[in-house]
């Protein structure tokens, strides 16, 4: 027996959180990343259309928020697709938060809170268009790199020396990676470092003879 019944609040469900997939996506596709407009409106829909189905569902014999948990979950196999990682750098972290964001925006749509779902569009529109600007505002003296230094010596003592004699160039120095062979030893940072220290410290790379090579890039 078919006990479907059409709703008008349904269309407008579905059309919202068509717009807010667009809206979403076409930042994304603008900047020719892996999940753009298409991809990121259909995970808005579907999130939606979940959401609605767990609503029509609900009774005493059918647990209908089963569904939307599972959304929340299944997300997360989407969105670690779009993440790259070459070597010690990552990439696709923001889309990879954007896909996470449309989905929870067309749940919120399917469940019919619509000014929560645009209240929390607007915020993440406001962040990631502003994000470069406030980058700039906040941290305009300093430049992200990372330091690829292969050492003369397999020596730890040897590697802490040189780490600490770099801090005075840096305003925040992290060890990311540490490949040890028989006759040297590799060691990769991640470095904040000042703008007006930059050109010292390469200096210091190009003169500390116990490096043999060094990679230095952002």
């Amino acid at each position: 027996m078919m006990t479907d019944i059409f709703e008008i609040t349904d269309l407008y469900k579905a059309l919202l959180a068509l717009l807010a997939g667009c809206i979403l996506g076409m930042e994304r596709e603008l900047k020719d990343k892996a999940a753009g407009l298409k991809t990121i409106s259909v995970i808005c829909l579907g999130s939606a259309l979940f959401s609605m189905l767990s609503l029509k569902i609900t009774g005493p014999y059918a647990d209908g928020a089963r569904i939307a948990s599972y959304v929340v979950s299944g997300i997360g196999f989407l969105g670690a697709g779009v993440i790259f990682k070459d070597g010690i750098s990552v990439s696709g972290l923001t889309t990879a938060s954007i896909i996470w964001m449309a989905a929870a925006v067309g749940m919120s749509i399917g469940f019919g809170k619509i000014y929560l779902a645009a209240i929390f569009l607007a915020t993440c529109l406001l962040i990631v268009y502003t994000g470069r600007y406030l980058n700039r505002a906040f941290f305009s003296g300093k430049t992200s790199r990372m330091l690829r230094m292969v050492l003369l010596h397999n020596n730890t003592l040897l590697k802490n020396e040189i780490i600490q004699q770099l801090k005075p160039y840096t305003s925040r120095l992290e060890q990311v990676k540490l490949e040890s062979f028989p006759e040297k030893m590799i060691v990769s940072l991640n470095l904040m470092i000042p703008t007006r220290e930059l050109q010292r410290l390469e200096e210091y790379l190009v003169n500390e003879h116990r490096i043999e090579v060094f990679e230095l890039w952002g």
